[in-house]
């Protein structure tokens, strides 16, 4: 995503809260006052802030589909990276344009020699896209029950996954 992706960014993603508002922990209401140039710290790690990218689809001049990579730069946990924010118009789900994005983000990681693993997390009731993080190598490690409250009072659980990027070179303890 570039400095000028910012307004379509907000658009994108100010509309997919409004419609999905189970699928994502930010809430449209506050995300609305947010500014374009807010989301500027998704540019990447020269914009501030710990993102390591931000990729778009597009559709013609439309920004139709996102995905961003955040990681820690904590030393302990600067080897896993985070997938956040994926989003894909709905009137272009279910032809492969997520998995798209996220196959390149996968393989953007891949390249970056520190990082061994990434984690997302994905509401445990959005079946396909828990199946699309499933088809892409990612295993579910944990459910976060009550994860996000709804406004109407109704709990979301989140599932918690993770995907290896390549072997860390430590093999699991020898059984007994």
């Amino acid at each position: 995503m570039r400095e000028e992706d910012l307004a379509q960014y907000k658009q994108l993603r100010d509309a997919m809260l409004e419609r999905f508002e189970e699928a994502f922990t930010s809430d449209a209401e506050t995300e609305r006052s947010r500014t374009a140039e807010s989301y500027r710290n998704r540019l990447g790690l020269a914009a501030g802030g710990h993102n390591l990218f931000t990729l778009t689809a597009w559709l013609g001049e439309q920004m139709v589909g996102a995905i961003s990579a955040e990681f820690d730069p904590r030393a302990k946990v600067r080897h896993i990276a985070h997938i956040v924010g994926m989003m894909v118009s709905p009137d272009l789900q279910g032809i492969g344009l997520g998995r798209a994005l996220l196959e390149q983000a996968l393989e953007m990681l891949e390249g970056e020699p520190v990082l061994e693993q990434v984690t997302l997390s994905v509401s445990a009731g959005n079946a396909a896209a828990v199946a699309l993080y499933e088809r892409c190598g990612f295993k579910r490690y944990g459910l976060l029950d009550q994860a996000i409250k709804l406004p109407d009072g109704r709990y979301v659980a989140k599932a918690l996954m993770c995907r290896h990027l390549r072997d860390s070179g430590t093999a699991p303890p020898a059984s007994p």
